[in-house]
């Protein structure tokens, strides 16, 4: 599909403030039709065959993700006298407060400890010798750390709205991360 993506209007953000809309972000299924819904919007019929799992299951999920706001009907149509409602996010990514809606001026993406997936993802990749990726450290103070992820975040975002083409969907993950005991030199004599 060229054009945008996804093809509904959506929020940049949405900080989750409540117990019930983290809970609703803790199962791997809803996160696999979040997943599927930032490319387009889509009906549980189709998010049913995408995933293989039967339409009242994905009905579930999707209502629970509708209940805590985290997905929304975006259109329907009509079929054999029946509405059918298309599903999308309400927000590109979101953000939990950790303390409260008013914590924090830069929440953490939800998203945040991912990587156990992205490792277990990307093993059939990095066999097949098709695993692109860096690793570095870096000693940064924290206005560093802060700046530096506000660059990941754009780049997070450009990768959102890619135009979706080819038959192969990539994973795409970054991160940065204290290393307490990481060995380093001692600052440098002047």
């Amino acid at each position: 599909m060229e054009g945008n993506t996804p093809d509904y209007e959506l929020d940049d953000r949405r900080v989750l403030t409540t117990a019930e809309q983290v809970r609703a972000l803790g199962n791997p299924l809803r996160n696999t039709i979040l997943g599927l819904l930032h490319e387009r919007a889509a009906s549980v019929t189709e998010l049913s065959a995408a995933i293989g799992r039967p339409k009242s299951t994905v009905a579930h999920h999707v209502k629970v993700l509708a209940e805590t706001g985290l997905v929304r009907v975006v259109r329907t149509r009509r079929i054999r006298a029946v509405d059918e409602a298309f599903y999308g996010r309400t927000a590109r990514m979101f953000t939990v407060a950790l303390d409260g809606p008013e914590s924090s001026a830069d929440p953490r993406p939800y998203d945040f400890n991912d990587f156990e997936v992205a490792a277990s993802e990307s093993g059939p990749a990095f066999a097949a010798g098709e695993l692109w990726g860096f690793i570095r450290h870096a000693r940064i103070d924290d206005d560093q750390k802060q700046e530096f992820w506000q660059r990941m975040k754009a780049l997070v975002d450009e990768f959102d709205t890619l135009p979706r083409r080819g038959d192969v969907v990539h994973g795409f993950a970054v991160g940065i991360y204290p290393i307490p005991d990481h060995p380093r030199l001692p600052d440098a004599a002047v």
